[in-house]
């Protein structure tokens, strides 16, 4: 339970149909449904099975396979405490949205976010959204001037999240049959009531409907592996903790499947809850393209959820106020599942490697820090695009590169038949070449093909992801830098001093060569050619190691 709340959370509510709208509807279903077969199940028993087998946290377990390889998890973890820092955003907003439901029991029904008596037209939720909750801003006088109630909902968030954590993972065991549930009973209420409205089958007919032409597209298959890694909490290092609090025998691909077949019917419901109310918003708008409702963004979640919340004002008055309580609730219950999961695998990590401190020091220390670093960026009038090009960032790249590394190493430094043979012996559910198959071959490929062909797209498009023609455009190397920061911290945590030293040198030479080229030269192709000379000098580096040690050992 606590592993399906883990990977059922905002990423279902959220990021799918957000992703689903942004990349052509139904045909994102089918990069989707392969991503989830050649890499969601594939790498989630492999997660369940090396963090059992090693009874540890990720970087524990992954240096139980080759002590070189420690860093990933390091990594893995790392990656997880930036996107927990940008979903307690999420998190915020929705707390805000409670507070202006309750309000609604106190004016008849009528909710703060809609005019209804003026007609709905989804202007007033828009602007809502925009002015009201996020008082979005752009401009460099006002970019960094803190939005208070946004602060207020951080702290009531990660407070929650250190009350549960605080005592260790039985209290985690004891909250996810209260969390998990309750949330799929409220969407489906939602979903009822969103294929009754007028235009819905319009929504429904263009979620459901392919465009293969989105299909030719790198960005939408990158997406959809993306998806999977966010969604199924995979490339985390979470699944992995979970995993090695479970007795040695316990079943692990039948644990798998059930996380990974929940996780993407919820998606799929939550899918159908928002693009019905997205065909009533084009039917309003005079029957216009669904795709030309809104723009994608997390704001679809706060537009036209509390869009169909509004029209249970239909039935009484007393409906919008409940609903829309449930609702946000239900949003809170799905985030906090998957949040205190992200930060229960940073805290299992430190704790294997720093066991002299306490949980509820470890708990306090690293939700202080988050609640910090989000109030000074993500609670800014400019935090829409901190958590747009962070987002990018930490899935894209991020925990895509965390799985393809997880697939070497395991697929080539461990013996994938000793996996194997663990895992059919405590598993009702056996498994044969197929899964060794993807491991080693199918899903390293396409993660790696991936990987290449978006950066080479990030490379000659010229820009930064994420500019917008704003005064925010000038801030847009922090994402990147910071991974590449996050990089060095996990090395450095996994105490390989000679790789930070060549890392260093590689940085040095570009630098060098950026200095060294015409000032004329497109940003695209500086970053380029300074990353190839990087990388010469690190091939050359390496040679000269390895020619080294074969010298010596001849002596």
């Amino acid at each position: 339970m606590a592993a399906i709340g883990s990977a059922v959370g905002l990423g279902n509510i959220w990021r799918f149909p957000v992703t689903c709208y942004k990349y052509g509807g139904g045909a994102f279903f089918i990069p989707y449904f392969i991503a989830l077969l050649t890499a969601g199940i594939p790498l989630m028993i492999l997660e369940y099975g090396i963090g059992q087998m090693m009874q540890g946290s990720a970087p524990r377990a992954l240096s139980r396979i080759n002590k070189h390889t420690e860093w990933v998890g390091w990594f893995s973890l790392l990656i997880g405490l930036v996107i927990s820092i940008y979903y307690a955003i999420i998190m915020a907003y929705a707390v805000e949205y409670l507070v202006y439901a309750v309000k609604g029991f106190f004016d008849g029904g009528q909710m703060p976010w809609s005019m209804a008596s003026e007609g709905f037209t989804g202007t007033s939720e828009v602007t809502f959204f925009t002015e009201t909750i996020r008082k979005h801003s752009s401009k460099a006088s006002e970019m960094w001037q803190l939005v208070w109630p946004l602060i207020g909902g951080l702290v009531v968030t990660w407070g929650a999240v250190y009350l549960i954590l605080c005592r260790g993972v039985r209290r985690v065991g004891r909250v996810v049959m209260w969390t998990v549930p309750l949330p799929v009973v409220v969407l489906g209420i939602l979903a009822v009531r969103g294929l009754t409205l007028p235009g819905a089958s319009a929504g429904i007919i263009y979620y459901l409907t392919p465009n293969f032409a989105a299909l030719k597209d790198p960005a939408t298959w990158l997406a959809a592996y993306g998806q999977i890694f966010f969604s199924l909490t995979l490339g985390f290092g979470v699944m992995i903790a979970y995993a090695s609090y479970m007795p040695r025998d316990s079943d692990i691909t039948n644990n798998a499947f059930i996380t990974c077949f929940a996780n993407c019917a919820t998606s799929f419901l939550a899918g159908f809850v928002v693009f019905s109310v997205l065909g009533f918003l084009a039917y309003q708008k005079g029957g216009v393209e669904v795709s030309k409702v809104i723009a994608a963004g997390p704001g679809l979640v706060f537009i036209t959820y509390p869009t169909a919340v509004t029209q249970m004002g239909q039935f009484g008055w007393l409906w919008p106020p409940l609903v829309g309580v449930l609702f946000f609730v239900m949003l809170l219950f799905l985030g906090i599942d998957s949040l205190f999961s992200l930060i229960e695998g940073i805290t299992t990590g430190l704790r294997d490697r720093y066991a002299f401190l306490s949980q509820k020091f470890l708990t306090a220390a690293v939700s202080g820090l988050c609640l910090v670093v989000g109030i000074v960026f993500f609670a800014s009038r400019a935090g829409i695009h901190w958590l747009d090009i962070f987002d990018h960032w930490a899935n894209d790249y991020g925990l895509v590169i965390v799985g393809l590394l997880q697939c070497v190493i395991v697929g080539y430094f461990f013996k994938t038949d000793t996996l194997r043979d663990y895992i059919n012996r405590v598993s009702e559910i056996k498994l044969w070449g197929w899964w060794e198959l993807c491991i080693r071959i199918i899903t390293p490929l396409v993660l790696g093909y991936l990987i290449f062909s978006n950066f080479i797209n990030e490379m000659t498009r010229g820009t930064l992801y994420g500019a917008s023609g704003t005064d925010f455009d000038r801030y847009l190397w922090v994402a990147p830098v910071t991974f590449i920061i996050l990089f060095i911290i996990a090395l450095s945590l996994a105490r390989l001093w000679k790789f930070l030293v060549l890392i260093g040198g590689g940085v040095v030479v570009f630098f060098i060569t950026w200095l060294i080229l015409p000032g004329s030269a497109p940003l695209s192709t500086s970053i380029f050619c300074s990353l190839a000379a990087s990388v010469l000098f690190g091939g050359l580096a390496f040679c000269i190691t390895i020619a080294r040690r074969g010298k010596e050992s001849r002596g």
